[in-house]
């Protein structure tokens, strides 16, 4: 008879003990984080009587599969020390905490798109640093990689070479984002070569992004950063089919062609049956700072192209970033600019994250939530 099994037959003598039976539940996790209930602050109305055992465990989603798979794994918790209890298991949604039946990441609050309609105008740069500076700022936040051709975010976040853990939860093999300057980070580039090349049609790149958002176990965010490949292609529409985009943050540079290009991507996000609201422009590159000559702005590449982007979307500039060495030198050796307290750029990009949550705020003033964009077959 083994450990279990004596604790097992004792405990058929004996009434159940509140203690022992969060100790027992600490056991069950939460399908979509991986994180015990208990901790997960998801169990309440905790009652024992003689051999009867009662709880709640609070949802997010009113998800069937999800529902089972709880009920069955407290049971089985539950039924390991106390056997011959009866035990009443009551599955409840707080209509606060209601989110869509057909979300997959109930547990995140707010889904953002960084996107442009070209490349080489940094959005990996803003998405890196914007990630960083809110989890500097006390939230909790996730970044994807979904540049799935041009994965850079594993240099720029300091870990290539790294691999994530997969986890067996209730069947199902799931993914454990790697973690960087206090963000959780995945990327296409944690599972091939760096000099691998990504070989995929439409499809599987989309499949891609969907395990990325599917089979994650994303902890509790307040924020999810996406950051898109350029253009309109595939991986902007699984994107928009697969998880409620809360806004858009368009990049581009001061360059008439780069505003141009970065238009469309705007519109894609503003069509009728897509609707994600532009939470705002971030522009980069707008001038040329030497590091000797501070107080020097050389605009290489124009002026004018974040503003005019900002008037046509009806929306505003979260930020200006100058060309200056120390943002490539951070990213190349994984320590973002958005990390340096000496650096005089992690004030603009605590200045873009600021007014990130500003405009976010606003668009839950203004807007219903957005919908994931069903497809109709005709």
């Amino acid at each position: 008879m083994d450990f279990i099994d004596t604790i097992s037959e004792l405990n058929k003598y004996m009434l159940p003990d509140n203690n022992l039976v969060v100790e027992a539940l600490r056991n069950v996790k939460d399908p979509n984080t991986g994180k015990d209930i208990i901790s997960s602050r998801m169990v309440e109305d905790l009652r024992v009587d003689a051999h009867n055992i009662s709880f709640s465990v609070l949802l997010k989603t009113n998800d069937s599969k999800l529902k089972s798979a709880l009920n069955f794994a407290c049971m089985e918790e539950i039924g390991k020390i106390y056997p011959d209890s009866e035990v009443h298991i009551h599955l409840k949604i707080k209509p606060e905490d209601a989110i869509s039946n057909d979300s997959i990441l109930p547990q995140v609050k707010n889904v953002i798109a960084i996107a442009s309609g070209k490349g080489g105008v940094g959005k990996s740069t803003i998405s890196v640093n914007l990630a960083v500076s809110l989890a500097e700022m006390g939230h909790s936040v996730g970044l994807i990689d979904a540049d799935l051709y041009g994965p850079s975010i594993p240099t720029m976040m300091g870990l290539v070479g790294e691999r994530p853990k997969i986890e067996l939860l209730y069947g199902k093999h799931k993914i454990i984002p790697l973690q960087a300057h206090g963000v959780h980070v995945i990327s296409v580039g944690f599972i091939v070569e760096p000099e691998q090349a990504v070989v995929l049609r439409g499809p599987r790149l989309g499949g891609l992004l969907r395990q990325f958002l599917q089979d994650c176990l994303w902890p509790d965010l307040d924020f999810l950063i996406i950051d898109l490949p350029p253009g309109t292609g595939d991986i902007q529409l699984t994107l928009v089919q697969t998880v409620p985009v809360t806004g858009a943050i368009i990049v581009t540079t001061p360059q008439e062609v780069s505003v141009i290009d970065a238009v469309k991507a705007m519109n894609m996000f503003l069509l009728p049956n897509i609707n994600v609201p532009i939470l705002g422009v971030v522009e980069n590159m707008s001038w040329f700072t030497p590091e000797e000559l501070p107080e020097n702005k050389y605009y290489i590449f124009g002026k004018g192209g974040g503003k005019k982007l900002a008037s046509i979307a009806n929306s505003t500039i979260l930020g200006q970033i100058p060309i200056v060495q120390s943002v490539r030198e951070g990213g190349d050796s994984g320590n973002p600019v958005s990390t340096q307290k000496e650096n005089s750029l992690k004030s603009i990009f605590n200045e873009i994250a600021s007014n990130t949550i500003k405009q976010l705020n606003l668009r839950h003033e203004l807007y219903a939530p957005t919908r994931i964009v069903k497809v109709e077959n005709s």
